[in-house]
Protein backbone atom coordinates (compact mmCIF):
# COMPACT_ATOMS: atom_id res chain seq x y z
CA UNK A 1 0.00 0.00 0.00
CA UNK A 2 1.15 3.49 -0.78
CA UNK A 3 1.61 5.79 2.19
CA UNK A 4 -0.36 8.98 1.59
CA UNK A 5 -0.79 12.30 3.33
CA UNK A 6 -3.31 15.07 2.68
CA UNK A 7 -2.51 18.77 2.61
CA UNK A 8 -5.58 20.80 3.47
CA UNK A 9 -8.53 19.77 5.65
CA UNK A 10 -11.29 21.99 4.35
CA UNK A 11 -14.58 20.74 2.91
CA UNK A 12 -13.01 18.77 0.05
CA UNK A 13 -9.95 17.83 2.08
CA UNK A 14 -12.12 16.02 4.63
CA UNK A 15 -13.78 14.08 1.81
CA UNK A 16 -10.35 13.03 0.52
CA UNK A 17 -9.30 12.00 4.03
CA UNK A 18 -12.38 9.82 4.47
CA UNK A 19 -11.97 8.11 1.09
CA UNK A 20 -8.23 7.55 1.42
CA UNK A 21 -8.78 6.13 4.88
CA UNK A 22 -11.17 3.50 3.49
CA UNK A 23 -9.16 2.76 0.33
CA UNK A 24 -7.36 -0.57 0.08
CA UNK A 25 -4.67 0.99 -2.12
CA UNK A 26 -3.47 3.63 0.33
CA UNK A 27 -2.33 3.80 3.92
CA UNK A 28 -3.40 7.19 5.26
CA UNK A 29 -0.64 8.55 7.50
CA UNK A 30 -2.35 11.82 8.31
CA UNK A 31 -2.83 15.38 7.18
CA UNK A 32 -1.50 18.92 7.45
CA UNK A 33 -3.53 22.10 7.64
CA UNK A 34 -2.10 25.59 8.05
CA UNK A 35 -4.96 26.42 10.44
CA UNK A 36 -3.91 24.72 13.67
CA UNK A 37 -7.37 25.12 15.23
CA UNK A 38 -9.01 23.44 12.26
CA UNK A 39 -6.33 20.74 12.19
CA UNK A 40 -6.78 19.79 15.83
CA UNK A 41 -10.58 19.91 15.44
CA UNK A 42 -10.50 17.50 12.48
CA UNK A 43 -8.09 15.20 14.33
CA UNK A 44 -10.35 15.14 17.39
CA UNK A 45 -13.56 14.69 15.42
CA UNK A 46 -12.42 12.06 12.90
CA UNK A 47 -9.30 10.51 14.40
CA UNK A 48 -6.91 11.27 11.53
CA UNK A 49 -3.36 12.11 12.61
CA UNK A 50 -2.64 15.84 12.42
CA UNK A 51 0.86 16.98 11.46
CA UNK A 52 1.57 20.58 12.45
CA UNK A 53 4.60 20.69 10.11
CA UNK A 54 4.18 20.23 6.37
CA UNK A 55 7.70 18.88 5.83
CA UNK A 56 7.25 16.21 8.51
CA UNK A 57 4.16 14.92 6.75
CA UNK A 58 5.78 14.97 3.31
CA UNK A 59 8.76 13.01 4.63
CA UNK A 60 6.43 10.34 6.06
CA UNK A 61 4.61 9.43 2.83
CA UNK A 62 4.99 8.24 -0.76
CA UNK A 63 2.10 10.31 -2.16
CA UNK A 64 1.01 13.84 -1.29
CA UNK A 65 -2.64 14.72 -1.93
CA UNK A 66 -2.90 18.51 -2.28
CA UNK A 67 -6.36 19.85 -1.42
CA UNK A 68 -5.32 23.34 -0.32
CA UNK A 69 -6.50 26.66 -1.83
CA UNK A 70 -5.28 27.10 -5.41
CA UNK A 71 -2.83 29.85 -4.45
CA UNK A 72 -0.74 27.34 -2.50
CA UNK A 73 -0.88 24.41 -4.96
CA UNK A 74 2.46 25.27 -6.54
CA UNK A 75 4.48 25.63 -3.34
CA UNK A 76 2.99 22.45 -1.85
CA UNK A 77 3.64 20.43 -4.99
CA UNK A 78 7.14 21.81 -5.38
CA UNK A 79 8.05 20.83 -1.79
CA UNK A 80 6.73 17.32 -2.31
CA UNK A 81 8.27 16.72 -5.76
CA UNK A 82 11.69 17.94 -4.65
CA UNK A 83 11.55 15.24 -1.97
CA UNK A 84 10.72 12.60 -4.59
CA UNK A 85 7.04 12.30 -3.72
CA UNK A 86 4.21 11.68 -6.17
CA UNK A 87 1.55 14.40 -6.14
CA UNK A 88 -2.19 14.46 -6.65
CA UNK A 89 -3.29 18.09 -7.09
CA UNK A 90 -6.88 19.30 -6.97
CA UNK A 91 -8.01 21.37 -9.95
CA UNK A 92 -6.94 23.84 -11.16
CA UNK A 93 -3.37 22.59 -11.15
CA UNK A 94 -1.90 25.94 -10.08
CA UNK A 95 -2.72 29.64 -9.94
CA UNK A 96 -0.57 30.64 -12.93
CA UNK A 97 0.55 29.01 -16.14
CA UNK A 98 4.20 29.63 -15.24
CA UNK A 99 3.78 27.66 -12.00
CA UNK A 100 2.17 24.76 -13.85
CA UNK A 101 4.93 24.66 -16.44
CA UNK A 102 7.53 24.61 -13.66
CA UNK A 103 5.83 21.58 -12.12
CA UNK A 104 6.11 19.80 -15.47
CA UNK A 105 9.86 20.34 -15.33
CA UNK A 106 10.06 19.13 -11.72
CA UNK A 107 8.02 16.03 -12.58
CA UNK A 108 10.65 15.00 -15.11
CA UNK A 109 13.63 16.11 -13.03
CA UNK A 110 12.69 14.09 -9.94
CA UNK A 111 11.08 11.14 -11.73
CA UNK A 112 7.74 11.40 -9.95
CA UNK A 113 4.16 11.13 -11.18
CA UNK A 114 1.44 13.73 -10.92
CA UNK A 115 -2.31 13.75 -11.48
CA UNK A 116 -4.80 16.63 -11.47
CA UNK A 117 -8.22 16.27 -9.86
CA UNK A 118 -10.47 16.83 -12.85
CA UNK A 119 -13.03 14.53 -11.31
CA UNK A 120 -15.59 14.66 -14.15
CA UNK A 121 -13.30 12.37 -16.17
CA UNK A 122 -14.41 9.69 -13.70
CA UNK A 123 -18.10 10.54 -13.77
CA UNK A 124 -19.85 7.26 -14.70
CA UNK A 125 -22.04 9.01 -17.29
CA UNK A 126 -18.99 10.38 -19.09
CA UNK A 127 -16.99 7.15 -18.90
CA UNK A 128 -19.99 5.23 -20.27
CA UNK A 129 -19.90 7.16 -23.56
CA UNK A 130 -16.28 8.30 -23.70
CA UNK A 131 -15.34 5.81 -26.41
CA UNK A 132 -18.42 6.74 -28.46
CA UNK A 133 -17.37 10.40 -28.69
CA UNK A 134 -15.40 10.41 -31.91
CA UNK A 135 -14.34 13.61 -33.67
CA UNK A 136 -17.16 15.83 -32.40
CA UNK A 137 -17.60 18.99 -34.48
CA UNK A 138 -19.91 20.96 -32.17
CA UNK A 139 -20.04 20.80 -28.38
CA UNK A 140 -22.31 22.65 -25.99
CA UNK A 141 -21.93 22.63 -22.20
CA UNK A 142 -23.92 24.15 -19.35
CA UNK A 143 -22.57 24.07 -15.80
CA UNK A 144 -24.88 26.01 -13.53
CA UNK A 145 -24.77 26.12 -9.73
CA UNK A 146 -26.67 27.77 -6.94
CA UNK A 147 -24.73 30.46 -5.11
CA UNK A 148 -22.20 29.25 -2.57
CA UNK A 149 -19.70 31.69 -1.01
CA UNK A 150 -17.03 28.96 -1.04
CA UNK A 151 -14.92 29.32 -4.18
CA UNK A 152 -16.01 32.84 -5.10
CA UNK A 153 -12.47 34.13 -4.58
CA UNK A 154 -11.70 32.91 -8.12
CA UNK A 155 -13.51 33.51 -11.44
CA UNK A 156 -16.28 31.07 -12.31
CA UNK A 157 -14.08 29.85 -15.18
CA UNK A 158 -11.55 28.40 -12.71
CA UNK A 159 -14.22 27.35 -10.24
CA UNK A 160 -16.67 25.56 -12.56
CA UNK A 161 -16.03 25.90 -16.29
CA UNK A 162 -12.56 24.32 -16.09
CA UNK A 163 -14.26 20.92 -15.55
CA UNK A 164 -15.84 21.19 -19.00
CA UNK A 165 -12.69 22.64 -20.56
CA UNK A 166 -10.74 19.55 -19.48
CA UNK A 167 -13.45 17.13 -20.63
CA UNK A 168 -13.63 18.84 -24.03
CA UNK A 169 -9.85 18.86 -24.50
CA UNK A 170 -9.79 15.14 -23.66
CA UNK A 171 -12.09 14.29 -26.60
CA UNK A 172 -11.12 16.91 -29.20
CA UNK A 173 -7.71 15.95 -30.54
CA UNK A 174 -6.93 19.37 -31.97
CA UNK A 175 -5.36 22.69 -31.04
CA UNK A 176 -7.44 25.62 -29.80
CA UNK A 177 -6.92 28.46 -32.31
CA UNK A 178 -9.57 30.95 -31.26
CA UNK A 179 -11.41 32.05 -28.14
CA UNK A 180 -14.24 34.50 -27.67
CA UNK A 181 -15.71 35.04 -24.23
CA UNK A 182 -17.67 37.29 -21.94
CA UNK A 183 -18.09 37.30 -18.18
CA UNK A 184 -20.27 39.20 -15.73
CA UNK A 185 -19.70 39.86 -12.03
CA UNK A 186 -22.96 39.92 -10.09
CA UNK A 187 -22.23 39.10 -6.45
CA UNK A 188 -18.47 38.54 -6.47
CA UNK A 189 -15.45 40.62 -7.34
CA UNK A 190 -14.71 38.16 -10.16
CA UNK A 191 -17.14 36.96 -12.87
CA UNK A 192 -20.03 34.79 -11.66
CA UNK A 193 -21.43 34.07 -15.14
CA UNK A 194 -19.31 33.27 -18.18
CA UNK A 195 -19.73 32.14 -21.75
CA UNK A 196 -16.91 31.06 -24.03
CA UNK A 197 -16.64 29.90 -27.62
CA UNK A 198 -13.63 27.74 -28.43
CA UNK A 199 -12.57 27.18 -32.03
CA UNK A 200 -10.29 24.26 -32.84
CA UNK A 201 -7.88 23.77 -35.71
CA UNK A 202 -9.90 20.81 -37.03
CA UNK A 203 -13.06 22.92 -37.30
CA UNK A 204 -14.71 21.83 -34.07
CA UNK A 205 -16.50 24.55 -32.11
CA UNK A 206 -17.35 24.36 -28.40
CA UNK A 207 -19.77 26.71 -26.66
CA UNK A 208 -19.41 26.71 -22.85
CA UNK A 209 -21.64 28.41 -20.27
CA UNK A 210 -21.00 28.50 -16.54
CA UNK A 211 -22.84 30.25 -13.71
CA UNK A 212 -22.63 30.09 -9.93
CA UNK A 213 -25.70 32.23 -9.23
CA UNK A 214 -28.38 30.08 -10.85
CA UNK A 215 -31.68 29.04 -9.32
CA UNK A 216 -30.99 25.39 -10.06
CA UNK A 217 -28.00 23.12 -10.58
CA UNK A 218 -27.18 21.77 -14.03
CA UNK A 219 -24.16 19.98 -15.47
CA UNK A 220 -24.87 18.93 -19.04
CA UNK A 221 -22.74 18.51 -22.15
CA UNK A 222 -23.89 17.74 -25.69
CA UNK A 223 -21.60 16.37 -28.37
CA UNK A 224 -22.55 16.50 -32.06
CA UNK A 225 -20.58 14.44 -34.54
CA UNK A 226 -21.11 12.73 -37.88
CA UNK A 227 -24.12 10.45 -37.59
CA UNK A 228 -24.41 10.82 -33.81
CA UNK A 229 -25.64 13.04 -30.98
CA UNK A 230 -24.46 12.29 -27.44
CA UNK A 231 -25.80 14.02 -24.34
CA UNK A 232 -24.14 13.64 -20.93
CA UNK A 233 -25.83 14.71 -17.71
CA UNK A 234 -22.98 14.80 -15.21
CA UNK A 235 -25.30 15.75 -12.34
CA UNK A 236 -28.02 13.12 -12.83
CA UNK A 237 -25.50 10.63 -14.25
CA UNK A 238 -27.56 9.94 -17.34
CA UNK A 239 -26.70 9.74 -21.03
CA UNK A 240 -28.58 9.92 -24.29
CA UNK A 241 -27.02 8.47 -27.43
CA UNK A 242 -28.79 8.99 -30.75
CA UNK A 243 -27.13 7.57 -33.87
CA UNK A 244 -27.90 7.33 -37.57
CA UNK A 245 -27.10 4.68 -40.13
CA UNK A 246 -28.10 3.98 -43.71
CA UNK A 247 -31.75 3.00 -43.81
CA UNK A 248 -32.61 -0.59 -44.77
CA UNK A 249 -34.21 -1.12 -48.13
CA UNK A 250 -37.32 -2.43 -46.42
CA UNK A 251 -37.78 -0.55 -43.14
CA UNK A 252 -39.56 -2.20 -40.25
CA UNK A 253 -42.88 -0.89 -38.99
CA UNK A 254 -41.24 0.85 -36.04
CA UNK A 255 -38.03 2.05 -37.73
CA UNK A 256 -37.45 5.81 -37.56
CA UNK A 257 -36.43 6.96 -41.04
CA UNK A 258 -35.33 10.43 -42.15
CA UNK A 259 -34.88 11.51 -45.76
CA UNK A 260 -32.91 14.59 -46.79
CA UNK A 261 -33.46 16.84 -49.82
CA UNK A 262 -31.19 14.63 -51.94
CA UNK A 263 -33.27 11.58 -51.18
CA UNK A 264 -30.73 9.93 -48.88
CA UNK A 265 -32.49 7.93 -46.17
CA UNK A 266 -31.10 7.41 -42.69
CA UNK A 267 -32.38 5.32 -39.84
CA UNK A 268 -32.32 6.79 -36.34
CA UNK A 269 -31.63 4.44 -33.46
CA UNK A 270 -30.84 4.78 -29.78
CA UNK A 271 -28.13 3.24 -27.61
CA UNK A 272 -28.38 2.81 -23.87
CA UNK A 273 -24.91 2.34 -22.39
CA UNK A 274 -24.72 0.82 -18.94
CA UNK A 275 -23.91 3.35 -16.23
CA UNK A 276 -22.28 1.84 -13.18
CA UNK A 277 -22.54 3.60 -9.84
CA UNK A 278 -19.23 4.79 -8.42
CA UNK A 279 -17.53 7.34 -6.22
CA UNK A 280 -15.68 9.48 -8.75
CA UNK A 281 -13.29 11.00 -6.20
CA UNK A 282 -12.30 7.59 -4.86
CA UNK A 283 -11.88 6.33 -8.41
CA UNK A 284 -9.57 9.18 -9.40
CA UNK A 285 -7.44 8.72 -6.28
CA UNK A 286 -7.19 4.95 -6.76
CA UNK A 287 -6.46 5.31 -10.47
CA UNK A 288 -3.46 7.40 -9.46
CA UNK A 289 -2.31 4.62 -7.14
CA UNK A 290 -2.57 2.19 -10.06
CA UNK A 291 -0.52 4.51 -12.28
CA UNK A 292 2.21 4.67 -9.64
CA UNK A 293 2.23 0.94 -8.88
CA UNK A 294 2.12 -0.11 -12.54
CA UNK A 295 4.32 2.74 -13.81
CA UNK A 296 1.64 3.81 -16.28
CA UNK A 297 0.35 7.17 -17.43
CA UNK A 298 -2.08 8.86 -14.99
CA UNK A 299 -5.59 9.42 -16.33
CA UNK A 300 -5.31 13.21 -15.99
CA UNK A 301 -1.66 14.15 -16.35
CA UNK A 302 -0.03 17.35 -15.14
CA UNK A 303 0.39 18.25 -18.81
CA UNK A 304 -3.36 17.93 -19.38
CA UNK A 305 -4.07 19.92 -16.24
CA UNK A 306 -1.74 22.60 -17.57
CA UNK A 307 -3.53 22.69 -20.94
CA UNK A 308 -6.89 23.10 -19.22
CA UNK A 309 -5.51 25.94 -17.10
CA UNK A 310 -4.02 27.60 -20.17
CA UNK A 311 -7.37 27.67 -21.97
CA UNK A 312 -9.17 28.83 -18.80
CA UNK A 313 -6.77 31.74 -18.37
CA UNK A 314 -7.15 32.67 -22.05
CA UNK A 315 -10.91 32.76 -21.56
CA UNK A 316 -10.48 35.09 -18.59
CA UNK A 317 -8.18 37.31 -20.67
CA UNK A 318 -10.78 37.32 -23.44
CA UNK A 319 -13.38 38.81 -21.07
CA UNK A 320 -11.63 42.13 -21.65
CA UNK A 321 -10.22 41.54 -25.11
CA UNK A 322 -13.44 39.90 -26.41
CA UNK A 323 -11.34 37.96 -28.91
CA UNK A 324 -8.09 36.08 -28.49
CA UNK A 325 -6.10 33.82 -30.74
CA UNK A 326 -4.25 31.03 -28.92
Amino acid sequence: MLKVGVLGAGHLGKIHLRLLNQSEKYELKGFYDADIMNGTKVETEFGYTYFDNINTLINAVDVVDIVTPTLSHYECAKKAMEKGKHVFIEKPITNTLEEAETLLVLEQKFGVKGQVGHVERFNPAFTAVRESINQPMFIETHRLAEFNPRGTDVPVVLDLMIHDIDAILSVVNSKVIGIKASGVSVLSQSPDIANARLEFENGCVANLTASRISLKNMRKSRFFQKDAYISVDFLEKKVEVVKMKDAPEVPGDFDMILQNAEGVKKQIYFENPSILGNNAILDELESFADAINNNTRPTVTLQQGTEALKVALQIIDAFENKSLLG
